[in-house]
């Protein structure tokens, strides 16, 4: 399963959210906004006005979400290692 987040440098919320992943052995990709402004107009026109966003294969989200992140569930952890 693919796991995206969307942070910025100065998110409490994001650093949670990336701990929270990291803790529970997901792998994940971060797209730094503060680098991307695109993706900040892609993430609005598609309703998200919070970050972090998670966006996975079946679920998405935008805030720290540790009940969202738990209904990953191991098996749909990543196999990459």
């Amino acid at each position: 399963m693919r796991i995206t987040i969307y942070t910025r440098n100065d998110c409490v919320q994001c650093h949670a959210t990336k701990r929270a992943m990291e803790s529970r052995g997901y792998t994940f990709e971060l797209i730094n906004l503060d680098n991307d402004p695109q993706a900040v107009e892609a993430l609005r026109a598609q309703g998200f006005r919070q970050l972090p966003v998670v966006i996975t294969d079946s679920l998405s989200w935008s805030g720290f979400r540790p009940d969202m992140i738990n209904r990953l569930g191991p098996a749909q952890r990543a196999v990459n290692g």
